[in-house]
C-alpha cells in the first residue's frame, strides 16, 4: 500500500479542502511549452512567469537539479515548479529524467507542504516527456510525502 490515492482527471483541479500544492516536474533548461506545464499555463499564468524568472537569475539562485519554487497561484493553492529532468530529449545518457533530483525536490516539497498544512497533487511526475518509469518515482513520493503523512493525490488523466 503506497498510501497514494489515485484518480482520474485533471491534476490543476484538486477538488478536496484546504491547503493545496500541485507538484510537478520542470527541465533545468528554462523550457516549458510541452506535456503538463501547458495545463498549469491554461490554468494559471504566474508559474511560468516565475519559473522563467528564476531560470533567468539562475546565476544567483538555487535553480537546478532538485531545487522546487513554489508559486502562490490561488488563496488555497500553490504550484511546486519541481527541477527533475536534465534537459528535455533522450540521448546517450538516457531519458532527461533524474530520479536523485525528483526525490531531493520532493524531500524539499514535504518541508513546504507541512509548513502550509497542505495535501499535494500531481500527474505521474516524471513519467511523461522526461521518460522516467513509476515503478521508480511511485517509492520516491511515498518514502518522502505519504509516509511523513502527506496526503499526496496522483491524477490520470481522463479521456
Amino acid at each position: 500500500m503506497s498510501g497514494i490515492t489515485y484518480v482520474r482527471g485533471d491534476a490543476t483541479v484538486p477538488s478536496v479542502k484546504g491547503v493545496k500544492i500541485v507538484a510537478h516536474v520542470c527541465n533545468d533548461m528554462g523550457g516549458w511549452g510541452k506535456g503538463f506545464v501547458l495545463a498549469v499555463s491554461r490554468r494559471w499564468p504566474e508559474p511560468e512567469a516565475a519559473y522563467r524568472t528564476w531560470h533567468r537569475g539562475r546565476a544567483g539562485n538555487d535553480f537546478g537539479l532538485g531545487a522546487v519554487q513554489l508559486v502562490q497561484v490561488e488563496r488555497y493553492v500553490w504550484v511546486a515548479n519541481m527541477i527533475g529532468q536534465r534537459g528535455t530529449r533522450t540521448g546517450s545518457k538516457g531519458a532527461p529524467v533524474r530520479y536523485e533530483a525528483i526525490d531531493t525536490a520532493l524531500a524539499r516539497l514535504a518541508g513546504h507542504a507541512r509548513d502550509l498544512g497542505a495535501s499535494v497533487h500531481m500527474p505521474r511526475i516524471g513519467c511523461g516527456l522526461a521518460g522516467g518509469t513509476w515503478s521508480r518515482v511511485e517509492p520516491l513520493i511515498t518514502g518522502r510525502l505519504t509516509a511523513q503523512g502527506i496526503p499526496v493525490t496522483v491524477y490520470d488523466h481522463g479521456d
